[in-house]
């Protein structure tokens, strides 16, 4: 099926782009990769009469350091791009990892990190690492810029934080101290994970870890009581000595879970996979 016919615009410039969004209203949605948004098109799950065409704004590219020494990504980037770049890898090896892994390579070589998170669909990758990091959304509109929390962005299934008239013009990751390490896997029968799990690990006192787990219900959940239970760990703990301690807590955060039975998979099997992929990333942080 063909979409309904819209009017596509390529503003020159981010201003002209918000210029336009904010003039043309709800008629209009942004476009970048195109990889979620020309399927719901076709599908007239989604119709516009205006299409604002983003590719070309050189302003919402690129990732660099930022002062303080976290990342900032620019919301076009693509998933291939982010796997690859040299920055991403020394200073994020886990979302690095993550990136390289995403759907397919059609997918990674024209979605953009921008274009799946403003979209929200509930089986992604992405969101569930960032909200391990801590990473912040900076949100552009004719009003200015505002910053919001990766971990209050998602609202519900394809839904945000994101204003009508906002764009999200760059992610931003903080800085990650000595001896920090991040990890995530996902599984799924499809090429989108049936459940995903983020694990970062902050051994410099006060140690910290951030247990992370996405695709099994609307919005990314943090395991807070596995959490709060890492601070007890013993520094310097084995990989095998912590999950002694944290399996339980895991496995019973897990049963507490939102989940349904769908096409990927029943709910008590996404459950058990919370435990298993739990246990991979926390293998990979500690040793």
């Amino acid at each position: 099926m063909r979409p309904a016919r819209f009017t596509l615009h390529r503003p020159a410039s981010l201003h002209e782009a918000l210029a336009l969004k904010a003039c043309l209203g709800d008629a209009a949605t942004f476009h970048a990769g195109g990889t979620e948004l020309l399927v719901a098109l076709k599908a007239r799950v989604l119709e516009y009469d205006h299409v604002i065409d983003i590719k070309p704004l050189e302003e919402l590219r690129g990732i660099r350091q930022l002062d303080d020494g976290g990342l900032r990504i620019g919301a076009l980037c693509t998933h291939h791009l982010i796997a690859n770049d040299p920055l991403v890898r020394q200073h994020l090896p886990g979302y690095a990892h993550l990136s390289e892994h995403v759907a397919n390579i059609r997918v990674r070589v024209a979605g953009t990190l921008g274009g799946v998170l403003c979209f929200a669909e509930p089986h992604a990758d992405a969101p569930t690492m960032l909200c391990a990091l801590d990473a912040r959304l900076v949100l552009a509109s004719t009003r200015g810029q505002r910053v919001v929390p990766s971990r209050a962005f998602h609202l519900g299934e394809f839904s945000t934080a994101r204003e009508d008239d906002e764009l999200l013009a760059a992610i931003e990751i903080p800085p990650q101290r000595p001896g920090d390490r991040s990890a995530y896997r996902s599984f799924g029968h499809t090429e989108r994970p049936a459940v995903g799990v983020a694990a970062v690990w902050c051994p410099q006192g006060p140690q910290r870890l951030h247990l992370w787990v996405g695709a099994i219900a609307a919005v990314p959940t943090a395991l807070v009581r596995t959490e709060e239970a890492a601070r007890s760990l013993s520094p310097g703990a084995s990989f095998e000595v912590a999950w002694r301690a944290l399996e339980p807590v895991v496995s019973a955060e897990a049963e507490q879970l939102t989940a349904h039975d769908d096409l990927h998979g029943s709910a008590d099997y996404k459950r058990h996979l919370v435990t298993v992929l739990a246990k991979r990333v926390l293998e990979e942080c500690l040793k």
